[in-house]
């Protein structure tokens, strides 16, 4: 089924066509998005107008025609704050159905809030949570208290970026008074809620919308020196907030739009922006704001389909991971067997070798993860299928990681047949020192675990590790890790690629690695499966 989901919020109208799929998941066919600012309009003069209303309706009917393209079976559109509080928003919503052929629903806050959460736990982590979500609109702020089993706290209020904006910035950049009153407005809108916020304890900050990702991705660039490859779980320190907070408040729109990570379009909006989350930060006292890509559009497609992301269903935030990477998986016609006992493996190995890297829970999830990714390559091709693993990844949509654990995932598809990982391949470089330390530990323990599975026939059961030395060893003296092959059969194979694939992992851990060859009963051989059960 195909669904065309269409928010008209007081910024931009947004369109988001799609296939959706039995499990509640679905894979983007088409995207639009024109900037109308029509909040700006309602905040100055109460209505939309002829002109502004003209335009509106050409957007529609052109979304409505990109949608037909796609073969839509369902269009849904959704109105948001300028729609519901303009005088003239109903004459609007009239035209819309009259002339563009479709229905829009204008919801109140509460609900927009409520779609909003939806997208919002389906694309980022809320681990540890409850999270407090903002969603920054161009008329309204949309605030959400909640964790994967849903909401507990909701509340729209009159702080859209737009609106402010429109009505307490006229300098360029704006004066010391108008930054006060942007501060002051803030400050006693959020007044009313700040106890409920304090006392629902949130303990992450998730922004949505165009300016919170504006404001993360300029912020991010100018502590990186770099401009990040993607936004999603994006996370930006209030010091990192502050020093952006600066340069942008000096600035005229025009020196805005020229500062790395910024989106022209929102560089008039960037100080009433920010001023929100300052707000927000201060009320709260969370001192950190992480991005979700997905927003309302998003959540009117989940709402539609009748469906949640399976990691609700299961309870635990962190599978929203892991459906991730399987969603991924199967749009890329996997291996499955292969690529399940090869994370099998692996985790077996880092278990196994703990005193070796030192690593933890959220690395060990990595790796098994990046397992079960790391041969989608194939899919393009066999040949390089390395390299078509990374690209797969790093464009994948895959929902809940940060960036830099996205250049993780994309490290280990790219290293897992052969190299070192290495600065010239830029999801590589992008990571810090210590974070290339770890994938490339990572890397060194998948090799061996895709070793163990070279012909793909599961013919190894499990892997135990046994390491000696270290500790008060002599300068010099490497340490010595037995494998412990467990293996239906004589294993040949796969002990010949764990001597041809084990130099990584003997470099990376300063030791020698030895095999050892426990044969179990054989595998039969079903043609049609591969081996199957012992003869």
């Amino acid at each position: 089924m195909r669904i065309a989901a269409l928010d008209l919020g007081s910024n931009s109208f947004h369109l988001l066509v799609v296939e959706a799929r039995l499990d509640g998941s679905f894979v983007p066919l088409a995207t639009e998005r024109e900037m109308l600012r029509l909040g700006d309009l309602v905040a100055l003069t109460g209505s939309i107008g002829e002109a502004a209303r003209k335009r509106a309706v050409e957007v529609v009917r052109t979304f409505r025609a990109v949608a037909d393209a796609q073969r839509a079976d369902e269009i849904v559109a959704v109105g948001t704050a300028a729609l519901r509080e303009a005088a003239d928003g109903v004459e609007l919503v009239e035209r819309i159905r009259a002339e563009a052929g479709i229905e829009v629903q204008v919801v109140d806050g509460v609900r927009e809030a409520e779609l909003i959460f939806t997208a919002i736990r389906s694309s980022v982590l809320i681990d540890p949570g409850p999270a407090l979500a903002a969603d920054l609109g161009g008329g309204s702020l949309e605030l959400m208290v909640g964790d994967r089993s849903g909401l507990s706290f909701a509340a729209s209020l009159r702080l859209g970026v737009g609106r402010l904006t429109a009505e307490l910035v006229r300098g360029d950049p704006p004066s010391r008074r108008e930054r006060a009153a942007l501060s002051e407005r803030v400050s006693r809108e959020l007044s009313g809620v700040a106890g409920e916020l304090v006392e629902s304890k949130p303990r992450l900050l998730v922004g949505s919308s165009g300016t919170f990702a504006a404001i993360a991705r300029m912020a991010s660039a100018l502590r990186e020196g770099a401009v990040p490859a993607g936004v999603n779980q994006l996370s930006v320190t209030r010091s990192d907030v502050d020093a952006l907070a600066r340069r942008v408040r000096s600035s005229t729109v025009a020196e805005r739009s020229r500062m790395p990570g910024c989106d022209s379009r929102r560089a008039e909006l960037l100080p009433a922006g920010i001023a929100v989350l300052e707000g927000l930060m201060d009320t709260t006292g969370l001192s950190e704001l992480t991005v979700s890509e997905w927003a309302l559009r998003e959540g009117i497609v989940l709402d539609a389909i009748g469906a949640h992301d399976p990691a609700e269903l299961l309870g635990d935030p962190r599978a929203l991971r892991r459906s991730s990477v399987l969603a991924l998986c199967r749009r890329s016609s996997w291996r499955q067997r292969h690529a399940r006992k090869v994370a099998d493996l692996a985790v077996e190995l880092f278990d196994g070798t703990v005193e070796l890297h030192g690593l933890g829970p959220d690395s060990r999830e990595l790796l098994e993860l990046g397992a079960l990714l790391h041969d989608i390559g194939e899919h393009v091709s066999r040949a390089g299928h390395d390299r078509h693993t990374a690209y797969l990844v790093e464009n994948g949509g895959l929902r809940g990681f940060s960036p830099a654990e996205v250049a993780k995932l994309s490290v280990l598809g790219r290293y897992h047949v052969r190299g070192t990982p290495k600065a010239s391949f830029e999801s590589f470089a992008a990571l810090g020192a210590e974070d290339r330390a770890e994938v490339t530990a990572l890397v060194a323990i998948l090799r061996l675990a895709d070793a163990l599975d070279s012909a793909h026939s599961s013919l190894v059961e499990r892997v135990g590790v046994v390491v000696q030395g270290g500790g008060g060893a002599p300068e010099g003296d490497r340490r010595r890790v037995e494998l412990v092959i467990e293996a239906h059969g004589d294993g040949e194979l796969e002990l010949w690629n764990i001597r041809r694939k084990k130099e990584l992992f003997e470099r990376t851990f300063t030791c020698v690695v030895e095999e050892r060859l426990v044969e179990l009963a054989r595998l039969a051989y079903d043609p049609d499966r591969g081996r199957s059960g012992p003869s």
